[in-house]
């Protein structure tokens, strides 16, 4: 603020454009990460980008018993979804690490006083939050 309590909106603009270029360079890096989750020892092993979207899944050939197909493919089923959701587990918190800050930057203190969701007064932070990340309403 300037002296006398007047907004100077030029350098609120900076800091919101700079705010927005740390955003998407956080979101092109999500986008490029790559996290893994594993099940059954190894048996099953998932792999998603720091977005949350699956890319690979791999099922090692031990995990097939082929003298029991039924129970094989509900073993192997089950391995499948612990390993996406082990998975799911490392992009959250490498979207926790990424996004965090920037969400907390919006949602803390230092920012406008008298504006709730960006960072001044009660209330503050972005509604709804960042997908994957909480924050919303308390």
């Amino acid at each position: 603020m300037e002296p006398g309590g007047q907004l100077n909106i030029q350098e609120l603009l900076q800091q919101a454009q700079a705010m927005q270029e740390q955003l998407f360079t956080a979101q092109r890096e999500l986008s490029e990460a790559e996290v893994k989750g594993t099940a059954g020892g190894g048996l099953v092993t998932a792999t998603v980008n720091g977005a949350g979207e699956i890319t690979g899944l791999s099922i090692d050939p031990k995990a097939v018993d082929p003298d029991d197909p039924a129970d094989t493919a509900e073993t192997i089923a089950d391995l499948v979804l612990a390993a996406i959701r082990d998975a799911g587990r490392e992009a959250r918190e490498l979207q926790q690490e990424k996004m965090g800050p920037l969400a907390q930057g919006l949602g803390g203190g230092g920012g406008i006083p008298g504006m709730p969701g960006l960072g001044g007064g009660e209330g503050g932070g972005l509604p709804g939050g960042f997908p994957g990340l909480g924050g919303g309403p308390k």
